[in-house]
């Protein structure tokens, strides 16, 4: 029999007036979460966590607002870190965090996985992690945020089109809450006795290491499906005696068939360490190691194998553009300033509006860039407004890279048209301006677009014109800025292997 006060959301009342709870999605030791609409927003889905804990005194009451604040404003920092809207109490007395609603799965189901897909979200959850224990700014002081109940039960993942799955940690602040609810520290625990750092175990206080410790447990149970310890009983002290004195199992041991860099088994171990100032000291610590590892791996593995290209992209010289189109006899808009920029605009063709991307640069760079390569990617969020990265690359190996990211908001028709016209065209040409007097057209380059990427465009244009009304483009663009930075590095080595596998 459910005993769940919300056994039947259905006949709720809202929820803070403005939230109709509709299914049970998920349930653990923390509490229960719902799916929920959003009424004051057009119906948005949403996900609602009602702790275990009930409480009706006001200092408790407080320090659950402290930890909810600082959690939602840490969601907006961080793309890894589930997005929280709104947090309360109901009237039954029980406290709810309101977050975004995420379709996609939990770690937990997914592990063990390959060492390319553990490099990927193992970066991910680390920058999460390491954005929290650098703090929030509150009232003039910083607040770090330490997890404490960092576990695959705790990461969802989810698609995308740059990262290919991209990591969500939940539930920050929460532990940190409900154990300083709950007077007796070891029955009231609130933390996961298999994750847990032997000082959390000894209800000392905690500080960024300890989800260190939590991290390299996980880590170790990605790639073996196990975790470093097998007590004889799930009781706190058969957990209390491996975290305190057992030495962890090595990976090899739990699965001799898994073959990984040994800097990669050191970094675990070493985050396994019992004492803190043993562990690594921070998460920058970490990732620093994970990068190294990963681009040693990549090199490795694009000098042994054919190139293969992350885009599908062509060069097309000045003379021959010239001699199918008449892009050479356009002028430099007059609206736009004389400088180092790049938008996107429609061109009239005679048949259909045609994408493009207009560019100035220094004549002489223009001239160096000549031959290069090209990339293109596009990246696309809804919440909290529909904004569209369109990323292009030009690299060249003695000049590096120069990033052409625009910004595209989704609920502009004029926007709407534009990536409409892409998803239509099989490329878009990128159309050279000199910065020098008179600002002439000095070259055209094309790059396509690969049929995957046109048939998304496709959808996000569909998706964008059935999505409520919204006034937030600024957010969703710093989100997107965001993910371009942490995927930078990811794609210049693929470039940078790509053009030394063809030399």
């Amino acid at each position: 029999m459910n005993t769940s006060p919300f056994a039947s959301p259905e006949n709720q009342e809202l929820l803070a007036n403005r939230y109709q709870l509709q299914k049970l999605i998920g349930k653990g030791g923390m509490g229960e979460v719902f799916l929920a609409s959003d009424v004051l927003l057009g119906g948005t889905p949403v996900a609602i966590k009602f702790l275990s804990q009930t409480f009706a005194n006001p200092k408790i009451q407080a320090n659950f607002n402290q930890e909810a604040l600082l959690s939602a404003a840490l969601s907006h920092k961080s793309i890894h870190i589930v997005r929280a809207y709104d947090y309360g109490v109901s009237q039954s007395g029980k406290a709810f965090y309101v977050m975004e609603y995420l379709s996609g799965k939990i770690l937990k189901d997914l592990i063990p996985i390959s060492l390319p897909i553990f490099f990927n979200l193992a970066r991910q959850i680390c920058l999460g992690l390491q954005c929290a224990h650098q703090g929030i700014a509150m009232d003039g002081k910083i607040y770090p945020l330490v997890h404490r109940d960092i576990k695959p039960a705790n990461i969802i993942v989810i698609p995308d089109p740059m990262l290919g799955q991209l990591v969500k940690i939940l539930d920050f602040g929460i532990a940190k809450f409900l154990n300083s609810a709950t007077p007796n520290r070891t029955k009231g625990f609130h933390g996961t006795l298999p994750y847990c750092s032997p000082e959390q175990l000894d209800g000392a206080e905690l500080d960024s290491r300890s989800d260190i410790y939590s991290l390299g447990v996980m880590m170790f149970e990605m790639l073996t499906g196990k975790k470093p310890w097998q007590p004889e009983t799930n009781y706190f002290g058969a957990w209390y005696k491996v975290h305190q004195f057992e030495k962890p199992r090595g990976i090899s041991e739990v699965n001799p068939y898994i073959e990984i860099p040994q800097q990669l088994n050191n970094l675990i171990m070493s985050c396994l360490e019992k004492k803190p100032e043993h562990r690594p000291q921070n998460m920058g610590e970490i990732i620093q190691v994970l990068t190294n590892i990963e681009k040693s791996s990549q090199q490795k593995t694009f000098h042994t194998s054919e190139p293969k290209s992350t885009s599908e992209s062509s060069l097309i010289s000045k003379d021959s553009e010239k001699n199918t189109n008449n892009y050479g006899q356009l002028t430099w808009p007059e609206n736009k300033p004389i400088g180092e920029i790049v938008f996107p605009q429609l061109l009239d063709t005679e048949k259909t509006p045609a994408p493009a991307l207009w560019l100035m640069l220094p004549q002489q760079e223009i001239k160096n860039r000549a031959e290069t390569k090209l990339y293109n990617q596009f990246i696309f969020i809804t919440s909290p407004h529909p904004v569209l990265l369109w990323l292009t690359v030009l690299y060249n190996r003695q000049l590096g890279p120069k990033w052409l990211p625009c910004y595209l908001d989704m609920q502009n028709p004029h926007n709407l048209q534009l990536v409409s016209a892409l998803a239509a065209d099989k490329s878009y040409p990128l159309i050279f301006f000199t910065l020098e007097s008179p600002h002439k057209c000095a070259n055209i380059l094309r790059s396509t677009i690969g049929l995957a990427q046109r048939q998304k465009l496709t959808n996000w244009v569909k998706q964008s014109q059935q999505l409520p009304s919204s006034s937030q483009f600024h957010a969703s663009k710093k989100l997107l800025k965001q993910q371009y930075k942490q995927i930078q590095a990811q794609i210049l080595a693929n470039l940078e292997a790509q053009t030394q596998a063809v030399v």
